[in-house]
């Protein structure tokens, strides 16, 4: 009997323990968030990044009534930031909102101190957006026809430049290159606003950039625009062409979302996801992002997720080829 009574006291503590891990995460989503969110931004104050993780952190303070916090850790193309959050708990106070440089960095970098993809927990795509190919007002071609055309023929040694290697514009600009077979050399600047100038200076010939930093340029006169490198036309633009109007297959589009550590809570992730999946389907965020040539997506964890395996299998590829890498 006395047996029997210890069984039953084990059976009865191994229930317990059992229902609190299975009720746990409901209690943590119901309870989150309960303290002040970090949302780490891989970019110094004033790009893309750190202006959608202020939206959001604008956001998510007015709906939840905690503080939402941005963290910029603007250095080593995001490595560090995104090292930052792999080693964070797993708790939801921790976000960060990655783009697509992410896994590209799985193919420039050797030795990465994470996965890209398996070390954390893909929560939302916020946006999606072409680059804007961009020349100085003195260039020969006056349209996309012209500037493919000159790609292909032109004699004159051709150069382009990006933000940095591995970035967006420099990315775009190998596949043009492939896809042409112009013999171009790529110019890395240290950021998108030296690249411009040098560009509105007359050093180089053509650039992809983000159109909300090239539509400004463009609108002075100082650049004028040829196309853009997404599927089809964007409605902040519609009269630019896309890229594969005249180059059939050419496509280039960057993302930007919302991830967090590996291992979280799925209402926690469900949670989050909602949020962020209702904001960017707001009239306020969806003016901002027509304006800067972006689409906003707002989708499940799991279909960006997929997003993301397939974008740095499709990355890698392009920069095998294109031979890119670090110095």
């Amino acid at each position: 009997m006395y047996a029997a009574s210890i069984y039953t006291h084990i059976a009865s503590a191994i229930a317990l323990a059992c229902c609190a891990v299975s009720t746990s995460p409901a209690i943590a989503a119901d309870n989150y968030p309960s303290r002040p969110i970090r949302i780490i931004t891989p970019a110094q104050p004033g790009g893309t990044t750190d202006y959608l993780a202020r939206l959001l952190a604008t956001r998510l303070t007015e709906v939840w009534k905690q503080q939402a916090i941005v963290d910029n850790r603007g250095s080593a193309s995001g490595v560090n930031a995104a090292e930052i959050t792999k080693n964070a708990a797993p708790d939801g106070y921790t976000l960060i909102i990655l783009y697509h440089q992410h896994v590209v960095n799985a193919a420039l970098i050797p030795n990465l101190p994470y996965h890209a993809i398996n070390d954390f927990t893909p929560i939302s795509q916020m946006t999606a957006a072409g680059t804007l190919l961009v020349v100085h007002p003195s260039h020969p071609a006056k349209s996309l026809a012209d500037f493919v055309d000159w790609c292909k023929t032109t004699r004159e040694a051709i150069n382009f430049g990006s933000a940095g290697i591995g970035s967006g514009g420099h990315l775009a600009g190998e596949l043009l290159k492939m896809m042409t077979g112009a013999k171009a050399q790529h110019i890395p600047y240290k950021g998108t606003g030296p690249a411009m100038i040098d560009l509105i200076a007359g050093h180089y010939h053509f650039t992809f950039s983000s159109p909300a930093t090239a539509q400004s340029q463009v609108r002075a006169g100082k650049l004028r625009a040829i196309a853009v490198s997404a599927p089809k036309r964007l409605a902040a633009l519609p009269d630019i062409p896309a890229m594969n109007e005249a180059l059939p297959g050419f496509e280039f589009v960057g993302w930007y979302g919302v991830v967090g550590p590996a291992r979280m809570a799925k209402p926690v992730v469900t949670k989050i996801h909602a949020e962020t999946a209702a904001y960017v389907k707001t009239p306020e965020f969806l003016k901002r992002a027509t304006a800067d040539g972006a689409e906003a997506i707002g989708s499940d964890p799991e279909t960006f997720r997929q997003m993301m395996l397939a974008d740095m299998k499709k990355l890698a590829e392009l920069v095998k080829r294109s031979g890119a890498k670090f110095n």
